[in-house]
Order: structure tokens, then C-alpha cells, then sequence
């Protein structure tokens, strides 16, 4: 590690923060309404689109609403990938996608996930980049923003019936932030050297001579919303790891921004619609603790490199840099890491296959605790919520009373439903996991025998579950059984996920908001902040500590005593 690495990291993380402020205040007045003068015109849209925003919608009505949209985005994504052979905009001639990768695909965009069995540069049209995963980049990126604000409002006011109106609230998401962000980052994107053409590729000669067709198309505008809605993937198979997709250390710089940005801002709004910016900050204060010790663990991990390699005598200052791109080096790739998993954004640029085993056990980690820290635009917020209630709940267990949080009684209904939420993710990833790791026909798609076979499954997993996204690497994910069971991963991960998290929300918003008294845990500060980063640590410690000890941690061990998978 160097003065120079850590100066990247801090300045980076310092923008981010520095975003954060003024975004989440835009993000409050989405979520109440308040657009100032683009009012009339955000009135006039949803007009047209036959949405009136002061129709509210309970909890039930918000979720069928929620899962409409989703459905008929799948319906359509799923025919434009199968159709893909006879549609316009294909000048690379691919043919139609095969049903079950099409289904991976389609459920993986929808649910904000993005994981790839495929390279998209070999594989996805230019309309099916454009006009299929990119507008599902949008959708399912509001999708998550809209439901923050519905758990939001919950807890804002009491005695409440409705929790919003979804449609309002994902078109004003859409139209007025991520959209125009997105193609401001386009442009800077574009102006750093990442491709946006019709194109299909660029000719160029080797210095050997020969001549080699460079694949070129719509990256640019890809690029940004995939990072902005917490997205990942990418229009190249190896995401920012291509030249293309990370020309330079500024463009991995802005990646991280708009990858952490959103989360984070959210914290923020969440203070405001609540009437106390203290109860935000201090949720806003468990991100980012996380988020530096997961850069510095894995920053640590690589740059003290693999004892086998010091022992055949390569200079220790080196550390690991395979699977890494020199332009950058070990910081921005630890920074990238810890953000791209912690945020829900399975972009990387980095190979994660090739870190030291205790280096590949924080992205993993990170998304086992929940995909919280910050985790993905919005899902991040309420699923840091859902901590937060049993975090009160834990406390009043300590001093005998009804918990409360900002200043809702939380009851055994909210504790129950937090409790299922909660269990969704330990309960598909693991059991998925154990049942593909005795299936020959799931074993067959591990390259590597040993603990780093089982990490591999259980990253795959744990991203799809985690609607994370982002490959270990080495996995041979294109198979039926992979393809169906990591889409029935990704549904669950976020679907069912979501239906208790709203319940919640529907039951605290008709609850009365009650001034704290003495026996209050207060929803912010040193205290707080600590007992819903134990509880965070405790639930993924207690849950997965087992099977990492298996895979990740077993690995490390068996490294230092000369053995490599």
C-alpha cells in the first residue's frame, strides 16, 4: 500500500461524499413532489401518460403496480433477445439468443442484477444493447428508487393509507435524474475515448502484421446508466477491464462516483422526508465505515501479493497484480471492489479469480451482508432499514421496552416480516448453492477442484441473489441449470425481498408517529451507528461464516502451505 494509493482512494470517496449532498436533496424533493419550475412540465407528462400523482396507492396497490412494470419489461426484453436474428440494427449478423440465456438475460436486467453468461460484445445486437438492456438499466434503477421512497414515506408521517403512487414516482426518477445524469456522464465518457457508434467494429494491424477487427457500438450511454443505477455489467465481457469501457484512471474514477453516489444520497433524503437529517447520516455513517474497510481489506490482501510468488523471488513491492490493469493499480482496483459489491453494481475492473483468496473473500462477504453497504440504488436504503428495525428491536430486547424507531412502535408483525426479508438471501444462496455443488451436471461448469470451486459457486449465487451481478470468474454459467437457477436466484433476491419490505412499510405508515421519550434509543450517533453495524455483521457472520470458511478462508490456509487451485 502506498501515500499515492490512498490519496486516489480519498479523493475519490471525497467527491462521492461531496455529490452526495446536493443530490440527495434533489432525491427529497422527487420523492415529495417539489420540482420547482419543471413542475408544470412533470405535470403535463404524467397527464399525458394518464398518471395522476395524488392518487395514492397502499402497499398492496404500490407492489402490483411495482410488479406489473417489471413483468411486461421481462416480456419485452425477453422477446427482443429471442427475435434478435430478424431485428433491425444487427450488423454483426448474431443470431437470435437461446432460450435459456434469454431468460437468464431478461430476469438479470429486470431485477437490477445484469449478470452476464454471455460477452456482450459477441453475443447482443445493437438494439438489444440499446433498446433492450439499457432501457431495463433505467426501469429497474427507478424501480429501486420508487420503493426507497415508499419505505420512506412510512416512517415520515403517520396514520397513512398510501405510500405514493409507483407510477408517478418512477417516471419523475426516470425523467429528472436518471436520465439527464446519464447522458451528462455519456458525454464525459465520450470525451475520454469510450466508443459511441452504430458501428459495428473498427479494422486495425497488429504489429505482427495482421489484421484484426476491434469490436465498436453504443458504449457510452451503456456505460453511464450502468453505473448510475447500480446496474454492472457491461457492453464488453470484461467490463471495465476493456480499454473501451476503462480508457483511463479518470473514467474508473467516474465509475465509482456514480456507482456510490445515489446510494448514498439516499441516506441523506431519507433524513429529510423524515424531518431529522441526524437518523440519515448515521445510516449514511455505517456505508461508508464498511466501504473503507472493505477497500482496505482487499487493498491490503493484494498489495502483500501471493507468498508462493515472493517465494520464487518477484519484488514484494509488486504485490498481486494479476487480473488487475497496471493503469490503475492496486487502489483504485481495491476502491472499485469494495464499491461495485457493496453497491449492487456488478460491473468490475478487476478479475476477482485472480486475488489472493482473503482478497476475493471481501467482495463476497460484502454481498452476503445483504447488499446494503451502501447496496444498490434504493434497495440499499430500505434493506439498510430493515437492519435498522431489528438493530431497535435488539436494544429493546436489552432494556425491557417496545422498541421504537423514529418514533414508530415496532411490533412483532414488523419484526416478523423483517425476519423473512432477511432469510430470503442465506436461504437461496445456500441452498442453491449446497444442491448445484453435489449435481454433477452443475459441478461439470467448475474449472477449478478444491475451496476455489466452491467459492466460485457460491459467488455465483451470492451475486444473483444479491441482485449483485458481478462473476468470480472462471464459471461456466451458460448451462440450463445455471441460467434457471441463478434467474430463480435473481427473482427471489429481489421480489421476494421486497414484498415483506413493503408490508413493513404499509403497516408503520398507518401507525401514529409519537414524539421519543426517555427510553428511546436515539437513531443516530456513536451508539447507534455501532449496534447496526454489529447487527449487520452478526446476521452475514453467523449466517455464511461456515461455507466461507470452507471455500475463501480454506484456500488462504492451504496457499501458504505451498498448494494452489
Amino acid at each position: 500500500m502506498t501515500l499515492v494509493g490512498w490519496a486516489q482512494i480519498a479523493l475519490v470517496l471525497g467527491a462521492v461524499l461531496a455529490l452526495a449532498v446536493p443530490a440527495g436533496r434533489w432525491l427529497a424533493a422527487l420523492a415529495t413532489g417539489r420540482l420547482g419550475p419543471l413542475a408544470r412540465l412533470d405535470a403535463a407528462i404524467l397527464r399525458a401518460a394518464g398518471v395522476d400523482a395524488a392518487q395514492g396507492q397502499d402497499w398492496r396497490g404500490y407492489l402490483l403496480a411495482m410488479l406489473a412494470c417489471n413483468a411486461a419489461g421481462f416480456a419485452l426484453l425477453y422477446a427482443i433477445l429471442r427475435l434478435q436474428g430478424v431485428l433491425p440494427l444487427n450488423p454483426q449478423g448474431f443470431d437470435g439468443v437461446p432460450p435459456w440465456l434469454a431468460l437468464n438475460t431478461a430476469v438479470s436486467f429486470v431485477t437490477n442484477t445484469n449478470w452476464q453468461a454471455y460477452s456482450g460484445e459477441a453475443a447482443m445486437s445493437h438494439l438489444s444493447q440499446m433498446a433492450g438492456l439499457a432501457v431495463q438499466n433505467f426501469l429497474s434503477a427507478a424501480t429501486g428508487i420508487a420503493l426507497a421512497f415508499a419505505v420512506s414515506r412510512a416512517f415520515a408521517g403517520g396514520g397513512l393509507r398510501a405510500l405514493g403512487n409507483f407510477w408517478a414516482d418512477a417516471t419523475r426518477v426516470t425523467l429528472w435524474l436518471l436520465l439527464p445524469v446519464s447522458l451528462v456522464a455519456a458525454l464525459a465518457f465520450v470525451a475520454m475515448g469510450v466508443p459511441q457508434t452504430l458501428a459495428a467494429s473498427a479494422e486495425a494491424t497488429t504489429l505482427e502484421g495482421a489484421r484484426q477487427a476491434i469490436a465498436l457500438g453504443p458504449v457510452a450511454f451503456q456505460l453511464a446508466i450502468k453505473h448510475l443505477g447500480t446496474n454492472g455489467g457491461g457492453f464488453f465481457g470484461v467490463n471495465s477491464l476493456h480499454p473501451y469501457e476503462g480508457p483511463s484512471a479518470l473514467a474508473t474514477a467516474l465509475q465509482i462516483v456514480l456507482q456510490a453516489v445515489i446510494p448514498f444520497a439516499l441516506c441523506l433524503a431519507f433524513g429529510r422526508l423524515v424531518g431529522d437529517r441526524r437518523p440519515g447520516r448515521a445510516l449514511l455513517a455505517v456505508m461508508v465505515g464498511f466501504v473503507l474497510a472493505g477497500t482496505l481489506a482487499v487493498y491490503a490482501a493484494e498489495a502483500a501479493g501471493n507468498p508462493l510468488h515472493l517465494a520464487a523471488g518477484l519484488d514484494p513491492a509488486l504485490g498481486n497484480m494479476e487480473g488487475k490493469d497496471v493503469r490503475f493499480g492496486q487502489a483504485l482496483a481495491a476502491l472499485f471492489t469494495a464499491t461495485t459489491t457493496g453497491a449492487s453494481c456488478g460491473a468490475v475492473n478487476a478479475m476477482f479469480d485472480s486475488f489472493t483468496p482473503l482478497g476475493g473473500l471481501v467482495p463476497l462477504f460484502l454481498i452476503q451482508l445483504g447488499e446494503v453497504l451502501p447496496g444498490g440504488v434504493g434497495s440499499g436504503l430500505y434493506g439498510m432499514l430493515v437492519f435498522a428495525l431489528l438493530s431497535v428491536f435488539v436494544a429493546g430486547l436489552m432494556v425491557g421496552r417496545t422498541p421504537e424507531y423514529l418514533g414508530k412502535k415496532v411490533q412483532a408483525r414488523e419484526i416478523k416480516l423483517a425476519m423473512l426479508a432477511v432469510l430470503v438471501l442465506p436461504a437461496t444462496i445456500l441452498g442453491l448453492a449446497a444442491v448445484s455443488m453435489v449435481l454433477p451436471m452443475a459441478t461439470a461448469s467448475i474449472p477449478g477442484a478444491g475451496p476455489h470451486g466452491l467459492t466460485e459457486m457460491l459467488y455465483a449465487y451470492s451475486s444473483a441473489a444479491g441482485n449483485n451481478g458481478s462473476a468470480f470468474g472462471g464459471l461456466a454459467a451458460d448451462t440450463p441449470w445455471l441460467d434457471g437457477t441463478l434467474a430463480l436466484a435473481m427473482m427471489l433476491g429481489r421480489f421476494a425481498f421486497v414484498v415483506p419490505v413493503l408490508a413493513i412499510a404499509g403497516s408503520l405508515a398507518a401507525k401514529p408517529r409519537m414524539p421519543e421519550g426517555p427510553g428511546t434509543l436515539p437513531a443516530h450517533g456513536p451508539l447507534f451507528a455501532g449496534l447496526l453495524a454489529g447487527v449487520i455483521l452478526i446476521l452475514g457472520g453467523l449466517q455464511f461464516l461456515p461455507s466461507l470458511a470452507l471455500g475463501p478462508v480454506a484456500e488462504h490456509v492451504v496457499m501458504r502451505a505451498g498448494q494452489t487451485f
